[in-house]
């Protein structure tokens, strides 16, 4: 019988990454026929909650369970740049939740699906500099 595993050690933050940048390549798919932009801009939001859970494990920081970014983005290391589309980013939070349910939120367009591309592009981009590199550290 194997021992439960401590949620807050979960997992390497190459592993986090690899997640994220998985989310990252389904957000990527062009938007099937029946599709919505909605299940696209889900995949966008949790590249980037991936990337700063790989951040903060990289610091030895123990990751929360939450979809709340502006919670993650706060428990970044003070030494940690934290550019302008990491903290916009935020903004793709009801991605994770609201918007994956019909009624909640209005019908989400190209021009936002765009939006959540760029800002979860740029996120990932941020946090392998820091986990594979040193960029990002100030």
């Amino acid at each position: 019988m194997s021992t439960p595993r401590d949620p807050t050690l979960s997992g390497l933050p190459e592993d986090w990454l690899r997640y994220a940048q998985a989310d990252l390549a389904l957000a990527r798919v062009p938007l099937p026929v029946g599709a919505m932009y909605e299940l696209l801009c889900f995949h966008a939001q949790q590249a980037v909650e991936k990337s700063v859970k790989a951040v903060l494990i990289n610091f030895g920081i123990p990751v929360i369970k939450t979809h709340v970014l502006e919670r993650l983005i706060d428990l970044l290391p003070p030494e940690i740049a934290r550019p302008p589309d990491l903290i916009g980013s935020a903004r793709l939070n009801a991605y994770a939740t609201v918007a994956r349910y019909p009624g909640e939120v209005e019908a989400l367009t190209e021009a936002d699906y765009r939006e959540a591309m760029r800002l979860s592009e740029a996120v990932v981009a941020w946090a392998r500099g820091i986990v594979y590199g040193v960029e990002g550290v100030v």
